[in-house]
Parts: C-alpha cells; sequence; structure tokens
C-alpha cells in the first residue's frame, strides 16, 4: 500500500516535470502534451506518454524528444528530491490518438 502510493506520488512529478521540461525545450512548431506516465512495478523504468498536434509533425517531435533523452534524466535528477528514479523514455500515446479519431468519427455521424 505504501509502495504503490508512493509510486503515484512519482508518477504525479514526473508527468508535471515532463510538461515542465517539454514547454521549455520544444521549439513550438508543434504541440507536444504528456498525456499519462507508467512505470515498471520495481519503478526501475518506465514510459512518458505524448500526444502531438499537429499530426503530420508527431515523427519530428518524437525525433526531438529521443534526442533530449539525456538532459531530459538530468533535469529530473534536479528537480525531484527522490531515491534512483525509473529509467524513462518517450513513447507516443496512441490510446489517446485513438480517442480522438473515434470522437472525430462520432462528430459526423
Amino acid at each position: 500500500m505504501v509502495e504503490s502510493f508512493r509510486n503515484e506520488k512519482l508518477i504525479r512529478e514526473i508527468s508535471r516535470q515532463a510538461a515542465i521540461f517539454v514547454g521549455q525545450n520544444s521549439n513550438g512548431t508543434s504541440l507536444i502534451t504528456v498525456t499519462n506516465v507508467v512505470i515498471s512495478n520495481n519503478a526501475k523504468t518506465g514510459k512518458v506518454f505524448v500526444s502531438v498536434l499537429p499530426v503530420h509533425k508527431e515523427k519530428a517531435a518524437m525525433d526531438f524528444l529521443k534526442r533530449q533523452q539525456k538532459e531530459f534524466s538530468s533535469f529530473l535528477q534536479k528537480n525531484i528530491k527522490t531515491g534512483q528514479l525509473p529509467r524513462l523514455s518517450f513513447e507516443l500515446d496512441l490510446g489517446e490518438k485513438n480517442r480522438q479519431r473515434i470522437e472525430e468519427i462520432s462528430k459526423k455521424s
């Protein structure tokens, strides 16, 4: 129970800090939104899910985030005061993308 609470708190803080990092470091040609953070049960690895608008900028945005991986880790180390942080990677949130597509289709009906 305590471990679960600790992980939830860590997830919220990683999500907040990831949004700050992206906002400070992106060039503004696309809107990159942190949609979710998932960490493994042992808190050693995790994924930061993002959505990108406009859609045709997704590849460029993901390339940017992958290039910023090391800087992002350093940023988290400076801004989250905890023991060892999980090793995180950025992933495109396909679930959010699918949800938006379903919403778009349902509006047309």
